[in-house]
């Protein structure tokens, strides 16, 4: 690690840079396919570095480039892996001045026009003074699409002394033909344990006392970023505390008590309202904002979710062993379905907090909802148990009633067309043949022909069902209980089942609904096409309309209605209006 600058303060990030191979944390895939290319000399000519941000990238380029340069202290040496560091091209690389290291950021420099003046204009040239002349380029997705096709050229055949390395967060932007050029390499998310040990070492070497605990808030925080980590460290230590613990970190990066999260997770998935809300008020009070609240309880659900999948994840070292011990309790405790819940309810509610007016009242708001669900049961048992539950039992029908299965012609709960007259049992006050339950002959007896079976299921408003019968079902023979039909080619395999199921449910009476290959009349939606094309047939054949047509090209018929239908619309308009219920199968 490199040692504090002359004069001034130098933040942790970049004293402690690695200046090696060796001093690179997580990375150990990289570095043994670097060392083998190095001792084997197959050294690429362009380096793709990419990952989130302070993993390394650009200290990854720097070390290739003094690597590639480094003389050793006698000057004499050849690349390497282990930069000696005190050569005047390793110091004047580590200094960002040496002239044949060329440190380039495309997010300021993103025209073809810095692309040839910084880089084309000068490859043509050997080195200055170095074994090597290296171009850093850092965010190179920032390049514009001229930009990147200007350097293909080069990266594909680079003079013998020339070496890229690139370096960028979005690899999706890199255009593949850039990306089929160089040699790649994905820098990791640096491991928990690597960072706190990481942490640990640079707060001794600093001196500053620092807890554990705190050093896992840090960890946790930076996400798997070494410069975040360091950065948060910095802060962490300038604290001014004879010792800096987790409740001083917690307060720094406005993070609620971990242990308090978990026990408003308990109290929401326990149903207690008041009590939730009381927690949510304290921490507010403390410091933490809602929307930082409501995070930490996504945290936990999902946290207590893998736990319940994989037990090992709850060996995390940036948790403490109470809290795993707490994690295993409700990962045992909790069902599955009740945390997917959970989740989903969370991030709806993160979404409403982050845009809502007041963000205390909306995060309140969403503790209630999530407290109100928390006894409901999951979806999956209620579907269970409506399957356990046996159906209701018909009432018997009433004396006199004519002899129908309920009280409307059916089972309780369908609406069922009432019986033709003269259809009931008979007449009498009393007695047994009054309470008798008619046969099944005698209740299909109701549906004589198709139009009943259609008014049946318009009854009990499944429009969905109404709409493939109308439109997929020729029927072929008809029979009350008997239905064959031939499937137009656009009918649901299963239309014959559902069909039958649906009736036997509606009638309480078994429905035969069989298919045939051929021999069905067009369906109802076909013969009523059909009609309305024959009456426009008649209606383009009579002169006035003939007449009407020649004088205006463009007109055409909408509507067509026989003297019957005109008749019976001005029946209907001349009566008194009543208010009636609204059907909506009317437009049917």
């Amino acid at each position: 690690m490199s040692e504090t600058g002359e004069s001034g303060y130098q933040v942790l990030a970049r004293k402690y840079r690695p200046q090696t191979f060796a001093d690179l944390v997580g990375q150990d895939a990289m570095v043994r396919t670097l060392k083998n290319a190095f001792a084997a000399d197959r050294i690429a000519q362009a380096f793709m570095m990419t990952g989130i941000r302070g993993t390394g990238k650009t200290t990854t380029a720097r070390i290739i480039a003094k690597g590639m340069n480094c003389i050793g202290p006698d000057g004499k040496g050849g690349p390497t892996t282990d930069p000696c560091g005190k050569c005047e091209h390793c110091k004047a690389i580590a200094e960002g001045r040496h002239v044949d290291v060329l440190e380039m950021d495309a997010a300021s420099n993103t025209g073809i026009d810095d692309i040839r003046s910084q880089v084309l204009d000068s490859v043509a040239y050997a080195p200055g003074s170095a074994r090597y002349k290296v171009y850093i380029i850092d965010e190179v997705h920032m390049l514009s699409k001229s930009a990147f096709n200007a350097l293909l050229k080069t990266l594909e055949e680079p003079p013998a002394q020339e070496n890229f390395i690139f370096a960028t967060t979005e690899i999706r932007k890199v255009p593949v033909t850039v990306l089929s050029r160089c040699q790649r390499f994905d820098l990791r998310r640096i491991e928990p344990e690597d960072m706190l040990a990481m942490l640990r070492r640079i707060a001794d070497a600093e001196g500053g006392a620092i807890t554990d605990e705190a050093l896992a808030l840090l960890v946790r925080a930076s996400e798997g970023s070494a410069r975040d980590a360091q950065s948060l460290l910095d802060q962490a230590l300038s604290q001014g505390a004879a010792e800096t613990d987790a409740e001083a970190v917690r307060a720094m990066l406005g993070l609620a008590d971990r242990g308090r999260v978990l026990d408003l997770f308990d109290m929401i998935l326990k149903g207690d309202a008041a009590a939730a809300l009381a927690e949510l008020s304290a921490q507010y009070a403390d410091g933490a904002d809602p929307v930082a609240v409501l995070r930490d309880l996504a945290e936990a659900c999902h946290w207590v979710s893998v736990i319940k999948i994989t037990p090992e994840a709850a060996d995390d070292p940036t948790v403490p062993p109470d809290e795993r011990d707490r994690g295993r309790t409700m990962a045992e405790a909790l069902a599955m379905p009740v945390l997917s819940r959970m989740w989903q309810m969370l991030l709806k509610a993160l979404d409403e907090v982050s845009t809502a007016p007041n963000a205390m009242m909306a995060a309140e708001m969403a503790i209630i909802r999530l407290t109100h669900v928390a006894d409901l049961p999951p979806p999956g048992d209620l579907v269970r148990q409506l399957r356990a539950t046996p159906p209701p039992a018909a009432p018997p029908p009433p004396p006199g009633g004519g002899g129908q299965p309920g009280p409307q012609g059916g089972p309780a709960g369908y609406a069922v067309p009432a019986a033709p007259a003269g259809m009931g049992a008979p007449s009498g006050g009393g007695g047994p043949q009054a309470l008798r339950r008619p046969s099944a002959e005698e209740a299909l007896a109701h549906y004589a022909s198709f139009d009943s079976v259609i008014e049946l299921i318009r009854a009990n408003r499944d429009i969905g069902l109404l709409i493939e019968v109308e439109n997929s079902l020729r029927l072929a023979k008809y029979t009350p209980g008997r239905i064959e039909f031939e499937p137009a080619p656009d009918a649901a395999p299963d239309l014959a089942q559902r069909l039958g199921a649906r009736l036997q449910g509606w009638t309480g009476n078994r429905w035969a609904v069989s298919v045939v290959a051929d021999g069905g009349a067009p369906t109802i939606r076909e013969a009523e096409n059909a009609e309305r094309d024959a009456l426009e047939q008649q209606a383009l054949a009579h002169p006035f309309v003939k007449s009407v047509l020649e004088t205006f090209p463009k007109a055409r018929i909408t509507r067509i209605r026989t003297l019957e239908q005109i008749a019976a619309e001005a029946a209907v308009d001349a009566l008194p209006e009543v208010e009636d219920e609204w059907d909506p199968f009317e437009d049917e």
